[in-house]
């Protein structure tokens, strides 16, 4: 009888990618000589894991390569060879190469082996004696082999399909037709098959895919820098173009076979606005449409306490559910009626038991995203020629596994820009007499009902005159506006804003950071910013424990109930109109004890009916946003309860001001209030700003 064994795929491809991490860690801790027996052993296991596994399947790409890889690590965990720098370096590029490997087959997609054909190539020089001089760059891992006698690199033919929601993440495909363009003579088509009709067509989607033929001299590392920072969102083949010498014409030619394409490294772009255009022409040539890959875990790993406590306040639910069932069987009396109560209220006992023990199950530690890190920090440092050291904190930190999914990206951005633009070379840290070696450090701990995530550098801090000049000269603010230190840093989350003086592929510390915050907006958190001149900055993220319930105050607003996160709240109070005042005949804003906040009346941004106009006749629901305090118009408060997080967008369509949508104990549906959006749709972003620098007589 056959077994399909297709059922199991999954769990092999968990369990590899599960021992490429493990590999990648204890590889980022490995010096060259002797390496410590544990170690090393970790390692092979990891990999001889991942060989066995992938020939039981089938995967014979897979298994081929992983066997040599793990022939050298047996090697040199049995004292036959000394571990070297380039083979450290070469186990790593391994990693990736496999990671890409079983993305391809989890896809049900052929993996391609052109890279992993070229380390095999280099592993087995290793294992015949013919070890490399030279520690060879990350980014020329691919780099063609050395052409014949008779034939000269003349360009480069290039592939470029972006993924689809390339554009969601800050990048933009143009910018690197740009780069290219820097590089040599560039013949640009463009490929529009998979643009759908107007009526369909998502601004936020990419659907442009590009083939371009680059005709220069330059190294394959130049062409992989381009795209250095798209590669896990996109489709990108590069082939060496070739010409007889002795050809008068110089007629190209693809590279054979031999020649690798090049698969590049996980990262994103950040770059600045171009000062021209690449204008492409359309190609006839019809396209292979590519589908965007999923590559997000379908499953979470459970450790056996959660599922035993579960199983337990299950049991509990069925001893109630019985007790209450023979309470009602038959006529009810009154001799019955304290016995139900009570079981009642064993009822929500044990049904917020089992759902805190589910919501337990998908709080997964943050050293998931964590451990992306070492790696990003040890190859970029290596790249900038700075000296980093990258320091962990609070790894054991619990988040839901879907804000962990979505904060990982934000992170990269925060993370490269802090290593490109605010840490100092060493010359310069020796200079202005700080060791020469950068301290990066990532922490998250809980506070309240949130996750704190904090990203601080030891550097030189932000630029805040070169912020401001920036400022005025993009029309964001006046030479006239007196602004303290912390509001103009503020400015570097304004879309489009960026100091570089030039575009480089990790680019300004500003560009991107409208993105960051936006996608940090979007899972109902906020991030703040301190910088230290000469000293360092810290970036400040706060997220929700969970997207998927909330504690909520209900708010009656005429005949709408409305719920306000607790965790946005900072107090309510009846609203003195004496202390309320009219700023430039544009917005209401209360003296409340030393600072001033701005009203939002929220039924005229939502154009309800209240029951009264007037302020003193509602109350004001105070609460916190990115650049300060909120004062919400509501007519009643209601209960607090929490409720279960419904999305508004993937059930009905997306609304500015709200976050999501929950059904009340009564069957109705209530809007959750995104407060950052409601500013934002109450147009008050600007009196935010400058809020806190009005005095008594700007007011009056």
């Amino acid at each position: 009888m056959s077994v399909d064994l297709s059922q199991f795929y999954e769990v092999f491809f968990e369990e590899s990618f599960e021992g490429l991490d493990v590999m990648e860690a204890e590889l980022l801790n490995l010096q060259p000589g002797t390496p410590d027996d544990e170690t090393i052993n970790t390692i092979f296991r990891s990999a001889h894991s991942i060989k066995g596994g992938s020939g039981t399947f089938g995967f014979s790409s897979v298994s081929d390569f992983t066997h040599v890889v793990e022939t050298l690590l047996d090697q040199i965990r049995d004292g036959q060879r000394q571990l070297t720098q380039h083979q450290i370096d070469l186990f790593l590029q391994s990693v990736d190469c496999l990671r890409g490997m079983l993305d391809s087959l989890r896809a049900s997609e052929e993996p391609d082996t052109q890279v992993s054909s070229e380390l095999k190539k280099q592993f087995e020089a290793i294992l015949s004696g013919e070890d490399a001089p030279t520690e060879p760059k990350g980014a020329e891992l691919a780099e063609p082999s050395t052409p014949k006698a008779n034939k000269k690199q003349q360009g480069w033919n290039i592939s470029f399909k972006p993924g689809l929601d390339i554009l969601k993440t800050g990048n933009e495909p143009i910018y690197m037709l740009l780069e290219l363009a820097d590089l040599g003579e560039v013949d640009v088509q463009l490929d529009v098959e998979q643009v759908p009709v107007l009526g369909d067509i998502d601004p936020e989607i990419c659907y442009f895919q590009w083939q371009i033929a680059l005709k220069s001299d330059c190294e394959q590392a130049a062409v992989d820098e381009v795209f250095d920072w798209v590669i896990d969102e996109s489709d990108i083949v590069i082939d060496a173009i070739k010409a007889e010498v002795e050809d008068s014409e110089q007629e190209y030619a693809l590279a054979e076979d031999d020649n690798a394409s090049t698969q590049l490294e996980t990262a994103e772009s950040i770059t600045d606005p171009p000062t021209e255009v690449v204008k492409p022409t359309e190609t006839n040539k019809a396209p292979t449409k590519a589908e965007p890959k999923n590559t997000e875990a379908s499953s979470i790993r459970v450790s056996i306490d959660k599922v035993d406590s579960l199983i337990n306040m299950v049991g509990e639910l069925v001893i109630t559910q019985a007790m209450l069932t023979q309470l009602t069987d038959g006529e009810l009396d009154s001799s019955k009626l304290a016995r139900i109560q009570e079981g009642m209220a064993q009822l929500a006992h044990n049904t917020r038991d089992l759902q805190e023990s589910v919501m337990r199950i998908r709080m997964l530690p943050i050293s998931f995203v964590f451990s992306r890190f070492p790696r990003l920090v040890r190859d970029t440092s290596k790249k900038l020629g700075k000296n980093i050291e990258l320091k962990l904190l609070g790894e054991q930190t619990e988040l839901d596994k879907t804000v962990m999914e979505k904060i990982s990206d934000p992170m990269v951005h925060l993370v490269r820009n802090s290593m490109d633009h605010g840490l100092e070379s060493p010359e310069e840290r020796v200079a202005s007499g700080k060791s020469e070696v950068g301290l990066l450090t990532l922490n998250a701990y809980h506070q309240g009902g949130n996750v704190v995530v904090e990203i601080a550098d030891d550097g030189k801090g932000l630029n805040t005159e070169k912020i401001r000049s920036k400022a005025i000269e993009n029309g964001l603010i006046k030479d006239t506006d007196e602004l303290s230190e912390q509001d103009i840093n503020e400015l570097i989350f304004e879309p489009g804003f960026s100091t570089a003086d030039q575009v480089s592929d990790l680019s300004g510390r500003g560009v991107g950071m409208d993105v960051v915050r936006r996608n940090i907006l979007a899972l109902n958190g906020s991030i703040e910013l301190e910088s230290r001149p000469g000293q360092g900055s810290t970036f400040t993220i706060r997220l929700p424990l969970t997207l998927a319930i909330l504690d909520g105050q209900l708010v009656r607003v005429g005949e709408h109930i409305y719920i306000i996160p607790l965790v946005n709240i900072i107090e309510s109070l009846q609203v003195d109109v004496s202390k309320v005042n009219n700023v430039g005949g544009e917005y209401e804003v209360l003296r409340l004890r030393d600072e001033y906040v701005p009203i939002v009346r929220l039924y005229e941004s939502f154009n309800h009916t209240a029951d009264s106009n007037k302020l003193e006749d509602g109350l004001l629901v105070v609460v916190e946003n990115d650049n300060g305090k909120v004062g919400i118009l509501v007519d009643e408060l209601l209960a607090q309860q929490q409720v279960v997080i419904k999305s508004l967008e993937a059930n009905y369509m997306r609304v500015e001001g709200i976050s999501g949508a929950t059904i009340l104990g009564d069957g109705t549906v209530s809007l959750i209030i995104d407060v950052a959006g409601l500013v934002k749709l109450a147009g008050i972003n600007k009196a935010l700003r400058s809020i806190s620098h009005l005095n008594k007589e700007e007011v009056a």
